[in-house]
């Protein structure tokens, strides 16, 4: 269907055909259900967990942009801020096709279990953009941020909710965010986290949720009395998540055995070079052709013999249809709900091991309320020292989320979010709302 126009104006707030709002439901079902299975064993009063149901504030904006052939498109843009009862809002913002209200709800109401967990004092929040960005220039994707960072500055700022990047944005995204709520003063660093370095970000930022979900599979391996050397990884998405946390678990003795990208997958069971392999997506732009592997279907690479998978896209990436023929023994969550509800039924009925998103891919909320401190404070933290407070934050948190499912007699997953929202109601009684 061809975005209908109105003179030189295109409205591209997707549609039907693009769009369909069912298929983004069962995302936020999903988390709904998460927060009623732990409010039912938690006994969490009614009122208390009426408020966590409901978004705190949803702000939806239309951000028309000037294309680079004169024409002006219209783009639908989110900011939810779910809960901010512990902190400020914290979440990224992400351009993508599929990007709806209900997705940026889920995605919300995570950021503020990660929050939790995590003992870092900040609330839940996340945004995003319906747009292509692969479709955009430079300076069409520069407009649109900075026209979206106005419309949903009245509900921004370094005490009230702090963007990030996200799916398809980057540091330099965040510096175009930053410039156009700075607003030819001073700017605000403190207003934006995974910012350029020059620009007040802070160091490590970059492969801070890769490191998180490398960190996690190491305490999970060691939970389970393994380590990491040898372990068969097999990587799905190839963006900043999946490509730091393939390098980084290669680094701990781990063998990269199988990714898949948007478009391709490679495998060879003699493992491959992260770093090599991401020198030839970015010079070729996908795997095929890649010489020291083979190629396979993208589908075809859950069925391998591997020791952990790691799902680091997008949201349900692991459905009902695939979850029986995974045969790893772990799968460690990159990604933002990967993982239906009935497959995770079916790979708890196979005895495999899920590491969940809100506790496995932390580690950049982690660093980014590691950054907000040094912008606050004018603090400016060495590398190592960024990432000992990472993982010790997140080691912490992984060994409480163990002790709260032997106390529950559950798994994994519903133990991080009982963790998560018994501290979000605490917090939320205190204040006597």
């Amino acid at each position: 269907m061809e975005p209908q126009r109105e003179g030189r104006i295109t409205q591209a707030v997707t549609t039907s055909k693009q769009q369909p709002e069912q298929a983004h439901e069962p995302v936020y079902r999903r988390a709904l259900a998460q927060l009623d299975d732990a409010a039912d064993r938690l006994g969490l009063e009614p009122d208390v967990h009426a408020q966590l149901r409901s978004p705190k504030r949803e702000l939806t904006v239309s951000v028309p942009v000037r294309m680079d052939d004169g024409a002006v498109r219209v783009f639908a843009g989110h900011r939810v801020q779910h809960s901010l009862h512990r902190g400020p809002g914290k979440g990224g913002m992400r351009y993508h096709p599929d990007v709806s209200l209900d997705e940026i709800r889920a995605l919300a109401m995570w950021m503020t279990w990660k929050g939790a967990i995590t003992g870092i004092p900040f609330g839940g929040s996340k945004g995003g953009v319906a747009c292509d960005p692969k479709e955009m220039s430079e300076a069409e994707l520069e407009r649109l941020t900075k026209r979206f960072a106005v419309e949903i500055a009245p509900i921004i700022g370094p005490q009230v909710d702090i963007p990030a990047p996200d799916v398809n944005t980057t540091e330099q995204t965040m510096a175009w965010f930053m410039e156009a709520l700075s607003a030819g003063d001073a700017p605000e660093y403190a207003t934006v986290t995974g910012k350029p370095v020059e620009l007040g970000g802070s160091l490590g930022r970059a492969e801070a949720t890769g490191r998180g979900v490398m960190v996690a599979a190491r305490r999970a391996r060691a939970s389970m009395d393994m380590g990491l050397e040898g372990a068969r990884v097999g990587v799905i998405g190839y963006g900043k998540v999946g490509y730091w946390a393939a390098r980084l678990l290669s680094l701990e003795g781990a063998r990269v055995v199988a990714a898949a990208d948007s478009t391709s997958a490679v495998h060879s069971a003699c493992g491959i070079d992260p770093s090599d392999l991401l020198g030839h997506k970015r010079a070729n732009g996908s795997f095929a052709g890649y010489p020291l592997a083979e190629e396979i279907d993208s589908n075809d690479l859950l069925g391998l013999e591997l020791d952990i998978l790691v799902p680091a896209a997008k949201e349900r990436q692991i459905d009902e249809a695939n979850a029986g023929s995974i045969t790893a023994g772990m799968i460690v969550e990159g990604a933002n709900g990967p993982t239906t509800g009935r497959a995770e039924a079916i790979l708890r009925d196979k005895g495999v091991l899920v590491v969940p998103d809100i506790l496995a891919n932390a580690g950049g909320v982690v660093v980014s309320y590691l950054e907000w401190v040094q912008n606050m404070q004018g603090y400016a933290w060495e590398l190592r020292e960024v990432n000992l407070k990472m993982e010790q934050i997140l080691t912490q948190a992984f060994d409480q989320m163990l002790d709260t499912a032997d106390k529950h007699a559950t798994d994994m997953r519903s133990a991080a979010t009982i963790l998560a929202v018994s501290r979000v109601s605490e917090a939320i009684r205190l204040r006597g709302i």
